[in-house]
């Protein structure tokens, strides 16, 4: 049995992408609109889930399932009050964070939606470039 010895190159790359998978999940937990709303309404301090679900016009189950996974990030967390639950960040580090987001959206202008490998959901339906997006008037956008 041969075995393939692999370059430094080859280590060093698979280590660099293990490192920068914590990051990776990161940006994937904040890439979703309804879970940045989220997180912008607790920036103005603590609310419970049916605060959340009024501001966002949002089903409890939709709102709860987002805080979720902002919890099991770490990005919040949350304080039994009586039978409900408040919310809040849990690190004033995100808002610096999403605050040199916009500065490089600032920077970038329509270049990250217009970006040919971003993946677009609309309606539940994936689109993979923007381009591929239905047009108005078009049979599918009447779906």
């Amino acid at each position: 049995m041969t075995m393939e010895s692999k370059s430094t190159d080859e280590l060093t790359s698979g280590l660099e992408e293990h490192a920068l998978e914590p990051a990776a999940c990161l940006f994937k937990s904040l890439g979703d609109p309804t879970r940045l709303t989220i997180i912008q309404h607790l920036s103005l301090g603590e609310h419970r889930v049916v605060e959340l679900t009024e501001h966002l016009g949002l089903a409890q189950s939709t709102v709860s399932a987002h805080l979720a996974c902002l919890r099991d990030c770490g990005l919040v967390v949350s304080r039994p009050v009586g039978r409900a639950s408040m919310w809040a960040l849990a690190v004033p580090e995100l808002l610096s964070l999403l605050r040199a987001a916009e500065a490089l959206l600032d920077a970038t202008g329509d270049s990250v939606t217009l970006c040919p490998t971003h993946e677009v959901t609309i309606a539940g339906e994936t689109y993979e470039r923007p381009y591929d997006l239905p047009l108005l008037g078009s049979d599918r956008a009447e779906d």
